[in-house]
């Protein structure tokens, strides 16, 4: 299935508020509520619609530090990958674990209350982690959400 116009108008307005259900997409795109539910059901059919999530505001839950770590592993055989990402994705504050091709093995995004719960994260439970060689940390300055392949929010809805 490839989407039109009218699919990306959807998925847009479903990306920034997934709440809006097919009346609410319809009321915005001047179509009725089964025609934007019939296609709705078409796009998660055809996996482009994988489910709903909800965004939550870590920072007003006290989790003021988001850390990019690049890690190498010592050793890279089949096993110890998956040793690796057994251990890893055990840990809460890993938020997302990203085998990457490049300078580091994985990439992980790591949400902590403060610099010394980071610090606690990484000695406690990253370091002690199988198959450990190199760390680099980044910490998260400011993030900027894009729209992505999607489009804009300024682009009119299809006629």
């Amino acid at each position: 299935m490839t989407p039109d116009a009218t699919d990306l108008a959807i998925l847009r307005l479903l990306s920034r508020d997934a709440t809006l259900g097919a009346a609410g997409v319809g009321r915005a795109l001047g179509l009725t509520q089964p025609a934007i539910w019939r296609r709705i059901r078409r796009m998660q059919d055809h996996g482009i619609i994988a489910g709903q999530r909800v965004q939550i505001d870590t920072a007003a839950l006290g989790f003021g530090v988001t850390v990019f770590l690049g890690i190498r592993l010592a050793t890279k055989g089949r096993t110890s990958l998956d040793e690796f990402e057994r251990a890893v994705t055990a840990i809460p504050e890993v938020q997302t674990v990203q085998h990457v091709l490049g300078q580091f093995d994985y990439r992980l995004r790591i949400l902590a209350r403060d610099i010394a719960d980071f610090e606690r994260i990484l000695r406690r439970r990253i370091m002690t982690l199988p198959g450990i060689g190199q760390v680099e940390a980044n910490v998260l300055l400011s993030e900027e959400r894009r729209p992505g392949p999607l489009g804009s929010d300024t682009e009119p809805p299809p006629a």
